[in-house]
């Protein structure tokens, strides 16, 4: 049983004791009411083991071969089946080519074979006011506020904020700069504080959401023919860790985080002012002893629903290696591995057979410490000193040096004019001065 099974079991838990509506575990965990009524019939008969899907593992009965795929592919690469859309395809495969596959079946594999691209869909812009949700950590905003906080007094503090969108529970600190490791901090302390929220509503910034490369000439790449991007850090940690990333498309669709950030613009930058703190340390006890309480006991809300959506941290989660920096590299065929301009050698007693080759995970963890493992155990591992390159041996024995040429004097009194040569030709050769060129 996977941690997404271990948290739908809770979602309908709750339901099956009354503590949220079918309709709330529905949407917890994706499904529809009708299925979560089925989920609850199972739940008496068989136990946890309702959950799992008993063709769990199998291929589909109704799944065509991948023989018929490539053929299909073959024939609507034709010329003649060029711009063909799935709908006509698929007749034409049915009545001519005896293929009988479903419309969507062949959108898919058109589009798999770039054959077919799926048109833009255009949306109305329209402003909706979103209701709260119904219960403490179903949503939880986070975003960041660059402003003076210690006026001239100190140095420029940023201000990571996380606000409950059920409750408007305010969890924020001072920070000198808007990173990836100061954000994962927050997170960590957040995830011991209350638990894992179900989903996280960020902006789009690049600390949550991989920025495509657009040529300069191209303002904009249609958002089909872009390739699948990589996760952030952060991106990969709530990925981990279960939490649903949700990005807004706009300032206004995180209002809720907007409008307390200028709340705390005026009233925390006032409190500051008179409590007069100077560094980042006397600010942050200032948001911790009095600005953060004063907010949770007069601005908060009482949410719809008691009950508590975060989730606790299950013993497979570890916040030191999900919040970390994590990449991936190769064991050499030495057993080694090559990291920041650095080689390490693996431990005789991690050596294994398959190992040479194997993709291993690196995680630089927030307290500068750094940890290799292979799949799910840790390698023991030891730095080795970097070898000198190699210079080529010089050749000791040296032939002298050629004596430079002597100039050549093909084009002396080359510029001469007849008069000069009649002139220079009276003058002896003994004078010495003989081809010298005379001054008009």
């Amino acid at each position: 049983m996977t941690q997404q099974d271990r948290d739908r079991l809770v979602a309908l838990k709750k339901a099956k004791k009354g503590l949220i509506t079918q309709r709330q575990a529905a949407e917890e965990i994706g499904q529809s009411e009708r299925h979560v009524r089925r989920l609850l019939k199972r739940l008496k008969g068989k136990g946890d083991a309702a959950l799992l899907h008993g063709l769990r593992g199998r291929e589909s009965n109704r799944k065509l071969d991948a023989k018929i795929r490539q053929g299909a592919l073959e024939i609507l690469s034709r010329k003649i089946y060029a711009g063909f859309g799935p709908t006509l395809a698929a007749e034409y495969l049915a009545d001519r080519h005896g293929i009988r596959a479903g419309r969507e079946t062949v959108r898919t594999w058109m589009i798999a074979g770039k054959l077919w691209r799926a048109q833009k869909q255009s949306i109305e812009k329209i402003h909706q006011w979103r209701p709260r949700r119904s219960r403490v950590g179903e949503l939880v905003q986070w975003d960041t506020s660059e402003h003076a906080w210690l006026e001239e007094r100190g140095p420029q503090l940023y201000l990571i904020s996380m606000i409950d969108d059920a409750s408007s529970r305010l969890h924020a600190r001072f920070v000198l700069h808007d990173s990836t490791a100061e954000n994962m901090r927050l997170l960590w302390s957040y995830l011991e504080r209350h638990g894992r929220p179900v989903s996280y509503y960020t902006d789009k910034a690049s600390l949550f959401q991989t920025t495509p490369k657009i040529a300069r000439d191209c303002k904009e790449v249609p958002r089909d023919e872009r390739q699948p991007l990589p996760p952030t850090q952060i991106g990969r940690a709530l990925a981990e860790l279960g939490i649903v990333w949700i990005a807004a498309h706009s300032p206004q669709a995180k209002g809720r985080i907007e409008r307390s950030f200028q709340t705390a613009q005026d009233r925390l930058v006032k409190g500051l002012r008179v409590a007069g703190a100077q560094t980042l340390e006397q600010a942050n006890a200032y948001l911790e002893a009095k600005f953060l309480p004063w907010w949770n006991e007069k601005l908060t809300v009482v949410p719809a629903s008691a009950d508590d959506a975060h989730r606790p941290l299950a013993p497979d989660h570890s916040l030191p290696a999900s919040l970390s920096y994590v990449e991936t590299r190769q064991v050499g065929n030495g057993y080694t591995i090559q990291f920041d301009h650095k080689i390490y050698q693996i431990a005789r007693q991690d050596i294994r057979v398959g190992r040479r080759g194997a993709p291993v995970r690196i995680e630089v963890r927030l307290d500068g410490s750094l940890a290799m493992r292979f799949r799910s155990h840790y390698l023991v591992v030891t730095e080795c000193a970097v070898r000198p390159k190699a210079v080529a041996a010089k050749n000791k024995l040296r032939t002298p040096a050629a004596a430079p040429r002597p100039k050549s004097q093909w084009m002396k009194n080359f510029h001469l004019t007849h008069s000069d040569k009649t002139a220079l030709s009276a003058i002896p050769t003994s004078s010495g001065i003989r081809g010298a060129k005379l001054i008009r």
